[in-house]
Formats: structure tokens, sequence, C-alpha cells
């Protein structure tokens, strides 16, 4: 295992404790990233924290305010942070079991691998990922990572756990502030079953293999042309921007154009007439 954990303490099951390492189950470092560039001497930009009043100051020597007032603030050194201890702090205490059909996805957010420490403690932990295994249930437990306490949502993966961290509720937006303004429209039966067809037509198996930020490939082709002394150029695929005066015909097509694998014909739109040629304009002095 190449990672060092994000975060180690114990996972705790009523009396039953062992000792684990959480470690992030997504990377990020793999998309292209940039840096702030004067483009006059090609050196990189440093960010230097500075004080308004004295200058330039030592990061080493700042410590986090919280401002209770305009230009007040409550100081917290690190050793502040040390006395806030909970728990939960060095413990992910499992709380409670529920389905994991109950928890709604807009409260599902950064994975993480649970793995245990070598030692005695890994027959606790198999202890638990078993029982875990035979309920068929999501654990919810809580743990303080990254300055916050969050509650988890744990499940076994293969030998494993994976660890959910799951928002709070205030942090989730009532869908309903959304939504409520979409008008009531009662579509045409017969244009929902065609859109119908064209979804069981187009069902699949997932497959993440197959995701691609085209985005991405875009900037790494364009960063290759500029190494080679191109302007860099690339050219993207633009999505059609054709309005739909035909529904029900634009469904037709789309149905026979997913049938035979190949693109649907497009829905031609009204012909406009001619616009008259704009007048001449005249030279600026």
């Amino acid at each position: 295992m190449a990672t060092r954990p994000t975060w180690h303490g114990h996972l705790k099951l009523s009396l039953v404790t062992c000792p684990v390492g959480l470690y992030t189950a997504t990377a990020s470092n793999a998309h292209v990233s940039f840096n702030l560039i004067n483009p006059e001497t090609n050196n990189r930009i440093r960010m230097v924290p500075t004080d308004p009043d004295t200058g330039p100051v030592e990061r080493a020597d700042l410590v986090k305010g919280y401002e209770v007032s305009k230009d007040e603030y409550v100081l917290f050194d690190d050793a502040d942070f040390d006395k806030v201890k909970l728990e939960t702090t060095h413990t992910i205490s499992i709380d409670s079991f529920v389905d994991e059909a109950d928890i709604d996805r807009l409260y599902w957010d950064d994975p993480f691998f649970v793995v245990p420490e070598k030692g005695v403690g890994a027959e606790a932990f198999a202890v638990i990922r078993d029982a875990m295994k035979a309920a068929g249930k999501v654990a919810i437990g809580s743990l303080v990572l990254r300055g916050r306490e969050r509650q988890l949502a744990l499940e076994v993966r293969g030998k494993g756990l994976i660890a959910y961290s799951l928002r709070a509720h205030d942090e989730v937006r009532d869908a309903d502030d959304y939504f409520d303004d979409i008008p009531a429209v009662k579509p045409d039966k017969d244009m929902v079953d065609i859109a119908t067809r064209i979804i069981a037509q187009k069902e699949a198996a997932f497959d993440p293999t197959t995701f691609k930020d085209r985005y991405d490939d875009a900037l790494r082709d364009m960063i290759k042309a500029k190494q080679k002394g191109g302007k860099g150029l690339v050219e993207v695929e633009q999505p059609d921007d054709t309005n739909v005066v035909d529904l029900m015909a634009a469904l037709r097509n789309s149905l026979k154009g997913s049938a035979s694998g190949k693109a649907p014909a497009k829905t031609a739109a009204p012909k406009k007439a001619p616009a008259k040629k704009p007048a001449a304009k005249k030279k600026a002095a």
C-alpha cells in the first residue's frame, strides 16, 4: 500500500474495537492543473502571506481567527484546536444500522477505504465486517475529519469497508424550492410511449471505464501542440443548437436512429425569410 492514511484511529462497535486507517478512495491528480506564471519572465508566481501594515510574514507564524464583528477576531492556534477533543476525534463509533435505500443520494459525499492496521486488531475487524455483511445493512457512525465532525456510512466491500462521508442536513437544499415553479404539463401519451421505447433501446450495463473527460483530453492536446511550437488550436465538436419544431417527429426520428444505431435525423426548423443586407458601415477616421 503506497499511500499514507488520511486518518487513523479505531473502529468501534459496542465494546469491540480495532485499529484502522482511512484512505482516500478517489484521485484528482490525474486531471490537468495549471500554475500562475508571469508571461514576461516565465517565472511561477509565489503566493506570499502579506500583512497590510508590516509586509510579508512567515506562514509558520500565523494563527487562525474567527471574525466575531468587523475587524475583530477570536484567535486560535494549534494548541487550542488540540483542546477540542471528542470521542470521534480518534474513533469511528458505529451508532446504528440502516438500509442503503433509506439514505437520500443527496447526502452521499466522499468515499474512503477502511483498512485494518496490521496486528491483533485484524480479527476484530473481520468480526465487524462479516456481521455487517450478514445483516445486509449500512452502518452509520461519526468521525472528526478535516476539522469537522462528519457522519459516515460504512458498507462492506470485499475484504474491507467503504466509508462515505455524509453531508449534514443543513448543507442539503430543499428540492421543492427549485422544482415548485416547474409548470404542471401533462405530456401526450403517445410521445411518452415513444420516449420509453427509446430508453429501452439504450439500456446498458453500468461501465465506468467508458467515462471520459473530453475537456481534459482537449487541454492535453493543446499542451502538446504548444510544446511543438504550434498555436495550440484544438477543434472540439460543438453540440447542435437547433430548434425542435415538431416534438413528435423528433421522437420518432430518435426512435429510428436508436434502432439502427445511427444518429437520428435532425428535425428541420422553419425557414426564415432572407435577412436584408445591412447598409455599408462608414470607415472610422
